[in-house]
């Protein structure tokens, strides 16, 4: 590396402020059109003819790239959706058929001229499943085969364009081996993790085995031109130190910058490597060697008055646009344009609750999570769709995904999702304690001893994740690393990964060896260290206590009728029968390969369910209740007993029917909106063990003149008002105010009642409000089941395009307008627009009330106006007409 002299310095400042308007040389393309595939035992002439000049590959069935074998087959109609019914269980699964079935040949016949002067071209491959050799033009670009789905691969192709333009690049791809029986075990027999991939496709509790395993091209294909100098691998790193508060004026921050600039060319080039923020630039010149690489480090960028990135709940994600590029002369040889979030991750250990708690920007932050396992099953990503998701968990008031073990290291485009609504992430590597050996398990081939080795290459492994480190590491929404589900990996690797690949490539974040480690959460109550699952009474959060930073722990989640609909046949919507005496259910054997788990007696004391929709319909209201429960009983013993946890789980990549809070198809359940409610950062709930009315406050705030009134309603929709008291609440505390136990108890004797709780500002704006509906002294919602009819007024107006407001309306002299599920619809066919984001659902009214529910939704998609559909507990389902606003 040489230095300019002072005085060359200044001018190539000068200089280069008045050229970096100019043209950049690089270009990124994404190769996702044009795809065309074939079997491999379908090409009885030999492989080496799809090389030759003029071989025709038309005929050639049309590929999904980026996808899997399974999307090609799905999109070519040459199998039934296998999300659908039992179509999945006759799709011809590789355990059966043999790898060849499902080793494809890729072809894609593109346009790229050689570049002119010191110009390159790069080959990227983001993810391939399993194995791979890839042909450009006839030539070979890897010596060896390459192994491992979550290794990137990156060839220069420069030398082997074709003079007239036209390439064809040829990908031959195997699938992972072994492939695993998928005899019903988690993981089927467990030898699906003997490879560095994806444990769920060989069937888990909540899936079905994918019969392809996922095999294709399932990331992003790129071409991408360059000068004779590419960046890769850029990595910032910012430093926040101090304890932060949201507002005000900030205290510096440090940015720290890296990057690996590489030169495939004969000579040796001279250039200046640049990192611009916020108008500010930190640069260095450098020489790069003829055919080297080498990591540059640039100088500390002091950032004043820093925008901070926040987690959700707790203050804005700001991102500033920042690039790094190389210059050469006057010229951008290669560039990349970064978001950066400024923030810093600490943890400290809590001796209270005897486990760790996570800090950002040097305020702690309770953590309520959701486990997340994969967008989709069959890798069918998309930005749209990531979005979408996390999203939800935006709304669902989460602050923290955590993606699962069996799964992968998410995409960029998940992390840009997270890093735009504030959810930090809580990444696992590919180990799981089903499959690696943590128990006995007779449906495992292999025994504890020997699955403890998987996975059979561990450099592999390693090599897998450094780079996938690097790939995802500028996040500032990525918070942990996790050394894998519920079992650390072997010990080599792990060494390796806490003690070199980390520190070198990273080293800011949280390393936890394993999911519910006792380093991260002291386990004294023995068991797994996470858990229950399933129904649990709504006081069971509040009375038992759990672990204290809890990885898993969760319950049911079915959709109402018409996500239901849209993947189980009309013959099969039968509802699950429950026998109070023999304590059993029987179910359908769609909803059983759908893995339902049982509602039992949970819907019961609404009255036994007398079909299929009247079942979900009182599904909702345990969903809604559960999750509810669960977030305010966490809530209540923060810093207490607990310092997080992490729902188990918030999303299927299928049309499964447990543990979600929105369906495949992106469509919300009560589940989603009892979250909604109990996670608010500031909120007033009930404690159903002594009664006490508590405020919970999850923001570094202290809250003053908050009013708290506590009302009741009988069934008729009469009003008794307990009580109205100004009260004020510490930051990120929770205390009990009001104990009014024995007095609902009564009220509630009879046939139940509501109960409503809200905090109002002095302004007497609504902070938080929540209705419950309790039980009579038998536990039966009686007074619900002879409620009088809902006298509900509906409005809504489009107040902007795909932006929708709806007005509800109760009258004095009514009942309490309960439980009203709101959607849009198409006009035409009724059907449900998805994703549609409601600011709130399942809303109930309250006599003399009135409420607003803003929908969002995307009018790209869905030009024609919708309808309105609304159903409640009390109120029949209708359609309402939506108004167009006019500004008066």
């Amino acid at each position: 590396m040489t230095l300019f002299s002072p005085f060359k310095f200044c001018l190539f400042i000068a200089l280069l402020s008045f050229t970096i308007s100019k043209s950049y040389a690089q270009s990124r393309y994404e190769l996702n059109t044009g795809w065309k595939c074939k079997p491999v035992g379908e090409i009885a002439d030999g492989s080496n003819k799809i090389f030759a000049p003029g071989y025709n590959i038309s005929q050639w069935m049309p590929a999904t790239v980026p996808g899997t074998v399974l999307t090609t087959l799905l999109n070519n109609y040459k199998i039934p959706d296998p999300f659908y019914g039992m179509n999945n269980k006759y799709i011809r699964d590789i355990y059966d058929t043999g790898s060849e079935y499902y080793t494809y040949w890729f072809v894609n016949d593109f346009e790229k001229n050689i570049p002119d002067g010191d110009g390159q071209v790069y080959l990227n491959l983001r993810g391939v499943n399993y194995s791979s050799e890839i042909y450009l033009n006839g030539k070979k670009l890897n010596k060896q085969t390459h192994y491992g789905m979550f290794l990137r691969q990156r060839y220069n192709i420069t030398a082997l364009l074709n003079r007239s333009g036209k390439n064809r690049l040829a990908v031959l791809v195997y699938p992972p081996n072994p492939v695993g029986n998928p005899n019903g075990g988690q993981g089927g027999d467990g030898t699906i993790a003997r490879n560095v991939g994806l444990q769920y496709t060989a069937g888990w509790d909540w899936i079905q085995p994918v019969r392809d395993r996922n095999t294709g091209i399932w990331d992003k294909v790129t071409i991408e031109t360059t000068g004779s100098v590419s960046i890769t691998d850029p990595h910032i790193v910012t430093h926040v130190p101090g304890i932060r508060q949201v507002g005000g004026k900030q205290q510096p921050a440090v940015v720290k910058v890296s990057a690996t600039v590489s030169n495939p060319t004969g000579k040796a080039i001279t250039g200046v490597l640049q990192f611009t923020i916020a108008g500010q630039k930190v640069l260095k010149k450098v020489m790069v060697k003829p055919g080297s690489s080498n990591e540059i480090t640039l100088d500390d960028l002091v950032l004043k008055d820093p925008r901070l990135w926040w987690p959700n709940g707790y203050g804005n994600q700001y991102l500033y646009e920042a690039s790094i590029q190389f210059f050469v002369g006057n010229k951008v040889s290669d560039a990349h344009e970064v978001n950066v979030g400024v923030r810093e991750i600490q943890t400290s250990w809590n001796t209270q609750t005897n486990s760790r708690q996570i800090e950002v920007n040097g305020q702690k932050i309770f953590i309520k999570g959701g486990n997340w396992i994969i967008s989709d099953a069959m890798l069918r990503f998309s930005d749209s769709r990531y979005d979408a998701e996390v999203r939800f968990h935006r709304d669902m008031n989460l602050n923290l995904i955590r993606v699962w073990g069996g799964a992968l290291v998410e995409r960029p485009e998940f992390y840009n999702a997270c890093d735009k609504y504030g959810l930090l992430v809580f990444q696992d590597f590919w180990i799981s304690g089903d499959a690696n050996g943590r128990w006995v398990d007779p449906m495992k081939k292999d025994d504890q001893w020997v699955r403890r080795k998987y996975p059979d290459d561990h450099g592999l492994y390693l090599r897998s994740v450094a780079d996938q480190v690097k790939m995802v590491r500028n996040h500032p929404s990525l918070a942990v690393w996790c050394g894998g589900n519920e079992i650390t990996p072997p010990e080599d690797i792990l060494l390796a990964v806490r003690d070199t690949i980390l520190p070198k490539l990273d080293g800011t974040r949280w390393f936890v060896e394993y999911s519910n480690s006792d380093k991260m959460s002291l386990n004294t109550l023995g068991g797994n260290g996470d858990g229950p699952y399933g129904i649990q009474p709504d006081s069971l959060f509040w009375k038992e206590r759990t672990f204290p930073f809890n990885s898993e722990i969760g319950s049911v989640g079915i959709g109402d009728y018409e996500s239901l609909k849209r993947f189980i046949p009309e013959q099969n919507m039968v509802a699950p029968g429950f026998s109070t005496e023999k304590n059993k259910s029987t179910t359908d054997s769609v909803w059983n390969y759908h893995k339902y788990i049982g509602y039992d007696a949970a819907i019961e004391p609404y009255g036994k369910a007398t079909d299929a929709k009247d079942f979900a319909a009182k599904a909702q209201l345990v969903n809604y209740n559960q999750y509810r429960a669960l977030a305010e009983g966490f809530s209540a013993h923060m810093w207490d007993w607990y310092t997080g946890v992490m729902i188990w789980k918030t999303q299927n990549p299928w049309t499964a029917m447990r543990g979600q809070m929105y369906d495949y198809y992106l469509d919300p359940n009560a589940c989603l909106y009892g979250l909604h409610n109990g996670s608010e950062p500031l909120h007033v709930m009930y404690n159903p063990l002594n009664g006490m009315v508590t405020i919970v406050n999850n923001t570094f705030e202290t809250r003053r003149d908050l009013m708290l009134v506590v009302k009741t309603y009988d069934m008729s929709g009469k009003e008794k008002q307990i009580t109205q008291v100004f009260e004020e609440i510490l930051p990120s505390s929770v205390k009990g105010f009001v104990p009014i136990k024995s007095g609902i108890d009564k009220l509630a004797k009879e046939e139940g009642l509501f109960l409503s709780l809200q905090l109002l500002d002095l302004k007497k704006n609504i902070l938080s409000d929540n209705l419950y509906w309790l039980p009579d002294e038998h536990g039966e919602y009686s007074g619900l089941k002879k409620m009088a009819p809902s006298k509900l007024i509906i409005k809504a107006i489009q107040t902007a395009p795909g932006k929708i407001r709806v007005n509800l309306t109760n009258p004095t002299d009514a009942p309490v307008a309960f439980f009203n599920r709101l959607s849009l619809v198409d006009w035409q066919t009724h059907e449900r627009l998805l994703p549609v984001f409601y600011s709130d659902n399942y809303v109930s009214v309250l006599p003399g009330e009135q409420k607003n529910i803003m929908m969002n939704y995307d009018v790209g998609k869905y030009p024609k106006m919708p309808l309105l559909s609304i159903n409640g507990w009390n109120l029949k389902e209708q359609t309402v007409q939506i108004t167009t606003y006019k500004a008066e």
